[in-house]
């Protein structure tokens, strides 16, 4: 999908300024509000904009440990064991990947006991052959679209 100047303008206010009615960003942005609209449904339908609700913070929930656990799983049950993921609250993402392992997931708990029993319930699921643990000390770069999308951006002019 083709992503112009306005569309960019459109997406870094949607990352900057979230809470903002649509009027307002079309004033912001001196279009009509039915061109903004029609943009915003566009972007929507298209995948590029894929959900308006906030941001929460695991840590402000309890749970500041952050970790990702490599999995390797029995050949053939990969899915069995993604659904299985689904079912641990603690797991907020999970991917499958190439490279070492077959699943990389994103765990988030309480305390480093806590994960360890997280662990222990993953290690578990039917077709888990083994799990191989990563702690994250602090967050380097916190997840961020706004470059990408000023890059987009700027590739579109050109």
């Amino acid at each position: 999908m083709a992503v112009d100047e306005l569309d960019t303008r459109i997406l870094r206010l949607l990352l900057e300024q979230p809470r903002t009615s649509v009027r307002e960003y079309a004033r912001i942005l001196g279009v009509a509000r039915g061109t903004l609209q029609a943009r915003l449904d566009r972007l929507e339908r298209d995948g590029v904009i894929t959900g308006t609700g906030p941001s929460l913070s695991a840590a402000a929930l309890g749970h500041p440990v952050l970790a990702f656990v490599h999995i390797e799983v029995t050949q053939g049950r990969l899915d069995d064991v993604g659904d299985a993921l689904a079912a641990v609250p603690e797991i907020v993402e999970a991917f499958s990947i190439a490279g070492g392992g077959d699943l990389l997931t994103r765990v988030v708990a309480r305390d480093n006991a806590h994960l360890e029993d997280v662990i222990q319930t993953v290690i578990s699921l039917p077709g888990v052959v083994r799990t191989r643990t990563e702690v994250a000390l602090r967050e380097r770069v916190a997840h961020r679209l706004l470059p990408l999308v000023e890059s987009v951006g700027r590739a579109a002019r050109n």
